[in-house]
């Protein structure tokens, strides 16, 4: 098997080095960020006692007013001096600039479109049951409107590092064993093993749009999160699955068009910072996914198969010119939004094609209207709780606990933490 220094740091190494893709965190800046030293923060002799409930909930008290009132004298100054420039900006889209949605345009849209199944929504979910002997993947999509729910779709992976494919039983032990020993523990995230990533959330990502496009009858099709993720742009270490992902979101994005997709934790806090500085039913278009994703691009690995060409309007390319073709003549087309539905609720970011991104921006602020604290369209929500009722953890661990039972071995596989609560 493989030693540690063959695996190298980011394989586990526990002296692993600062690398390019980490941040090295300055005496200063910790200071800075949260006002008091490192050493400081370490002295256990400053920490609170648990008793001390009084002294905790008036430091915490103090603490969020002091950052609510900041926070909003920093709003103030986005609506006054950013708002008026942001269709100036360097790389604005069409359209760029903050607006004030109508009460009676999102009274037609329900009329028009919500509340007579002119939109439909997807979402997915994934559930794992990792034991030593077999990890099974199931990923579960549901599309559903304001009529009925609209289908659902499922798909079950079962991963095994032992399979019988040599004559020689010692040379399979040895192939199993270091498969095993290139993932993570049971039940624990896995950056090592790019499988892992591949199965949990690339392949549900790409169902998820490939079910809009295909699927939905809808005109207006709404999606959970970004429309182009981290997991489809990289392919999560599958070229094959950048290539036919990045070919559905070309069609999704340039042929069908009326399309939605509002995210659930961005990671862009200077978007959400714009967002805040919006009062109920304003949106704001900012930028593109052309900006977003630029960075992925060039920083990602797309070397593979490189005797390989794919064809993109006629012409053969690379893997590194067909995702580069994607980001320069496709994401340009999608605009990145920001909308506030109600005087409680959060900003939501997104993201919409061009041409038809405020009416896209109604279709938003009408659904999460129907959410006060939320602000979050109601019909993905609805996607998300028909998806966990029909692909729910028990629909895979109750089967799973079943068949180890007929096979003789009911508890021996599983984890301390699997087991704790049975």
């Amino acid at each position: 098997m493989l030693s540690n220094s063959e695996l190298g740091p980011e394989q586990g190494s526990p002296l692993s080095p600062v690398g390019d893709d980490d941040v090295e965190i300055t005496p200063e800046e910790f200071v800075a960020t949260f006002g008091e030293d490192l050493q400081r923060t370490l002295d256990v002799d400053t920490w609170s006692s648990g008793e001390d409930l009084a002294q905790i909930y008036g430091r915490l008290a103090e603490e969020v007013r002091g950052a609510v009132e900041r926070e909003e004298e920093l709003l103030r100054t986005i609506r006054a001096e950013i708002f008026p420039r942001l269709s100036s900006y360097p790389g604005a889209p069409p359209g760029a600039g903050a607006y004030q949605a109508p009460v009676e345009a999102l009274e037609r849209i329900h009329r028009g479109l919500l509340f007579n199944g002119g939109v439909e929504a997807c979402d997915g979910n994934r559930h794992v049951h990792d034991t030593l002997p077999l990890t099974i993947y199931q990923i579960g999509v549901c599309l559903v409107s304001y009529q009925g729910n609209q289908g659902t779709w499922s798909q079950r992976l079962f991963r095994r590092d032992l399979r019988a494919t040599s004559q020689n039983p010692l040379e399979e032990m040895v192939a199993t064993l270091e498969r095993r020993e290139q993932r993570g523990g049971l039940n624990q995230p896995d950056r090592r093993n790019k499988l892992t990533e591949l199965a949990q959330r690339g392949i549900m990502a790409h169902a998820e749009r490939a079910i809009l496009l295909r699927r939905s009858t809808a005109p207006w099709r709404m999606g959970h999160g970004n429309p182009a993720p981290y997991e489809l742009i990289t392919g999560s270490g599958s070229l094959d699955l950048m290539v036919e992902s990045t070919k559905i979101l070309r069609e999704l994005i340039e042929a069908h068009q009326k399309f939605l997709f509002v995210a659930s934790e961005p990671a862009d806090r200077v978007l959400l910072t714009i967002g805040q500085a919006l009062r109920p039913l304003e949106y704001a278009i900012v930028s593109t996914l052309k900006e977003q994703i630029n960075q992925i691009v060039e920083r990602g690995h797309y070397r593979g198969n490189t005797g390989r060409r794919m064809i993109w309007d006629g012409e053969p390319v690379t893997y590194v010119g067909w995702i580069r073709r994607f980001r320069d003549t496709v994401a340009p087309k999608v605009v990145v939004g920001v909308f506030r539905a109600t005087r409680l609720a959060p900003a939501q970011v997104f993201y919409a094609h061009v041409d038809h991104a405020h009416i896209a921006a109604h279709i938003a602020l009408a659904d999460s209207i129907l959410q006060e604290h939320r602000g979050f369209p109601l019909l993905l929500d609805l996607a998300h709780s028909v998806c966990s009722g029909v692909f729910g953890t028990d629909t895979l661990t109750g089967p799973v606990a079943t068949a180890y039972i007929d096979a003789g071995a009911p508890w021996r596989y599983l984890s301390e933490r699997a087991s704790r609560y049975l």
